[in-house]
């Protein structure tokens, strides 16, 4: 027995077909697929990730090795040291590769700490109000009134510097932009229809908060993730430039840019590469928040 349809039914499949898959997330993949240069540098990004991941694994030479007889060499394909050595005689390029894991690592470790804070924070202040938001927003506004840098630079001193320190220190006071963020997109949803109904079927506030207030301030949330993962590398740079962020032997871009400024004029591919490779890890994640942001706004759809 063979099912015949009629082109009526044919075409209210495919309408409903077509309205079934399409969501949110949907319609923001493929505006981001339609910017060449967001997804140019997701592919630049992923390979960057690639080699701070694997390279040092595969690379000829070990990032804590030191060759006596080749100290401040040019780069050269002699011997692979394509971005040459630095002052002590290490190969730089296996340097760039563990700073730029490094760099990573403390962008999305420290991000992530600032994210869980701020969204906690911003979520539980916009939908409570009264007092509670009022109290709790004159804290961040306090913290706003701290210097950045110097607030990290007194818990370095007196917990003294280690590598889970800074990530715990630069996102503890990263997160202050992410609370007032979620706390404004709180305020707007917490008088819509799905939050009342969900107070009238008697859910109580944490899991209101949890399981609809949250969800749905992912978008701009992750458009600001992508924004601040430089910004928290930059940081780290800088304290690692003052000598107070990761210490040998470990390094970071950040380190390798206070050391190759110390010797530019004698050997100025200890700085350009590094900078380089700071730079465009910053450009990628710039153009891809860039390209979050326009996918996810509503007016542009």
């Amino acid at each position: 027995m063979v099912l015949t349809s009629t082109p009526q039914e044919k075409a209210e499949l495919m309408e409903q077909s077509a309205v079934k898959g399409r969501s949110l997330w949907d319609d923001a993949r493929t505006r981001l697929l339609r910017n060449k240069a967001a997804v140019a540098s997701l592919i630049v990004l992923g390979l960057l990730v690639f080699l701070a991941l694997i390279g040092p694994l595969l690379w000829v030479h070990d990032s804590t090795f030191i060759y006596r007889d080749k100290v401040q060499i040019g780069p050269t394909f002699t011997d692979l040291h394509i971005f040459g050595t630095d002052a002590q005689g290490r190969d730089l390029f296996a340097r760039v590769l563990v700073g730029l894991r490094m760099s990573l690592m403390v962008g999305v470790v420290a991000t992530f700490v600032s994210l869980i804070i701020g969204v906690t924070w911003g979520a539980v202040a916009g939908f409570l109000g009264g007092r509670i938001d009022q109290l709790m927003m004159r804290v961040v506004d306090v913290l706003y009134s701290l210097p950045f840098i110097f607030f990290v630079i007194i818990l370095m001193v007196v917990f003294g510097r280690n590598i889970i320190l800074i990530f715990v220190a630069i996102g503890a006071v990263e997160w202050l932009t992410m609370a007032r963020i979620v706390r404004g997109q709180t305020i707007s949803l917490k008088n819509m229809e799905f939050v009342e109904a969900a107070h009238a079927a008697g859910v109580s506030q944490l899991s209101i908060i949890r399981r609809h207030i949250v969800p749905n301030v992912l978008g701009p949330v992750v458009v600001y993730v992508t924004l601040t993962i430089p910004v928290v590398i930059l940081a780290e740079s800088f304290l690692s430039f003052l000598g107070l962020g990761v210490q040998e032997p470990l390094t970071s871009l950040g380190n390798l840019i206070s050391n190759g400024a110390r010797d530019m004029e004698i050997a100025p591919w200890t700085l350009i590469f590094p900078a380089l490779t700071m730079m465009l890890t910053l450009f990628c994640f710039n153009f891809i928040g860039d390209g979050l942001r326009d996918a996810i706004d509503p007016k542009d759809r």
